[in-house]
């Protein structure tokens, strides 16, 4: 085969490097972000709370409905009474009727039967203010679930390149181990032909032996990538293969909306939840009106009474004020917390996104100049395999060559590769990927 040939096949290897050794055709981005957001745990923990904080909502609108309580009871108690009260307490069970000036352990059957009923027909705004509050929760609940997904599946795109990346090392330090033999091969026939000192033998293999070397760590690589793939798609992590687009976008990113980030909407939505119960414990501090119906019956020693009523209660937390106002006043200083978090937030996302839109400005000029960089080398490893075959150069410049030939090839592989981390990088600051995945798919 001769060096064209090799170069083209090496050329060949670093396009495909993704698809080396899978056992599976590759599937897009799309496919494997919806695998982790299915396989992910921490997704199911969101959408738990978000049915929670649903059900929270349904308990605080059961306040607008009437309540209801029945009882019954039978008993055999002593029937002694005296006259005076009871501050109200919880130990000593009351008796009714009248003093009979004895003291007897006579004992008598009791029995009574009731039900109360009881409705505020208003509230002064306590009751929606607490729903309302219910519904923040559940909004900051859904906010976190949609945060979660879009972190799951940034990650997991991240992890893809990762792996692609390990991969495409593993081709080209695969090919510097091919070259290392070889030339161990030629150099030793040389030497065996007495033609070349043993020490340049003994050189060849060690650097035969470094090329092994870097294709083990990049062999770790790939292991450890798998690894992480794992984390998101499950036990199949090594089976999971994405095309990788050859065709790099050239369009420059969208600016930057703050308040388009996940991150950011969830924290929105945690100020709004605060402000929301801030407003509902503002609500606390005022009447609490009912409208209550009774009916109840009451029988001892054969005898049995009815009695009905109807009414208003209205009562007051006259001395809660303090409490409440100490109460609002811790309220207010989270909420003004969390709006200083918002505004830091907003802040570090504006850096975040200017870092990312310089690394890819950078990712796209190596990526157009790492074929200049491989072309040369190339070149470079020609030439002083000419010369040392005609006893022109030393063996360590056709060793120096050769390695500057892997690393221009990891460094051609790798380029486009990091092109295509730095745009998810924008698209991850700038808080949607769908476009980043839909170029991603659409170029493979």
């Amino acid at each position: 085969m001769s060096r064209r040939v090799c170069g083209t096949a090496i050329a060949c290897a670093y396009v495909l490097s993704p698809l080396v050794g899978m056992a599976q055709a590759p599937i897009t981005a799309r496919d494997v972000v919806q695998r982790a957001l299915q396989s992910y745990a921490a997704v199911d923990v969101s959408q738990e709370q978000v049915g929670a904080a649903a059900a929270a909502i349904r308990l605080a609108r059961t306040s607008y409905l009437p309540r209801l309580d029945t009882i019954g009871q039978i008993n055999q108690a002593t029937r002694n009474n005296v006259f005076g009260l009871l501050l109200p307490q919880g130990v000593l069970p009351s008796i009714s009727g009248p003093v009979l000036g004895t003291n007897t352990t006579e004992t008598v059957w009791g029995a009574a039967i009731g039900v109360l009923v009881s409705w505020e027909p208003f509230d002064f705004g306590l009751r929606s203010a607490n729903v309302a509050a219910a519904a923040a929760s559940r909004t900051r609940a859904e906010a976190a679930l949609k945060r979660t997904q879009f972190d799951v599946a940034a990650q997991t795109l991240d992890a893809v390149l990762t792996l692609a990346a390990a991969r495409a090392t593993v081709t080209a330090a695969q090919a510097g181990v091919d070259r290392g033999e070889v030339l161990v091969q030629r150099v030793e026939a040389l030497v065996n032909a007495e033609l070349r000192p043993g020490a340049e033998a003994s050189r060849a293999r060690a650097e035969a032996a470094a090329a092994r070397t870097q294709l083990i760590q990049a062999q770790q690589a790939v292991a450890i990538a798998q690894a992480t793939m794992t984390q998101f798609v499950g036990g199949n992590a090594p089976d999971v293969t994405v095309r990788i687009p050859t065709a790099l976008p050239t369009a420059q990113p969208a600016p930057l909306v703050t308040a388009n980030v996940p991150v950011a909407r969830e924290q929105q939505s945690v100020v709004e939840q605060t402000a929301a119960e801030l407003r509902a414990l503002g609500r606390t501090y005022f009447p609490r009106v009912a409208l209550q119906g009774a009916a109840y019956a009451r029988g001892a020693d054969g005898e049995t009474v009815q009695n009905y009523a109807a009414g208003l209660t209205v009562t007051f937390p006259l001395f809660d004020a303090a409490s409440i106002h100490a109460r609002q006043a811790e309220r207010a200083a989270t909420l003004r917390a969390e709006e200083a978090r918002a505004r830091q937030i907003a802040t570090d996302l504006r850096a975040r996104w200017s870092a990312a839109v310089a690394a890819l400005d950078g990712a796209r000029r190596i990526a157009a100049n790492t074929p200049i960089e491989l072309d040369a080398a190339r070149a470079a490893v020609d030439q002083a395999r000419a010369r040392y075959q005609a006893g022109l150069g030393p063996l360590v410049d056709l060793a120096d060559a050769q390695r500057l030939l892997t690393s221009a090839e990891i460094d051609t592989a790798l380029a486009q590769l990091n092109v295509w981390r730095r745009l998810l990088a924008v698209a991850a600051a700038s808080g949607d990927l769908e476009p980043f995945i839909a170029t991603f798919d659409s170029s493979s």
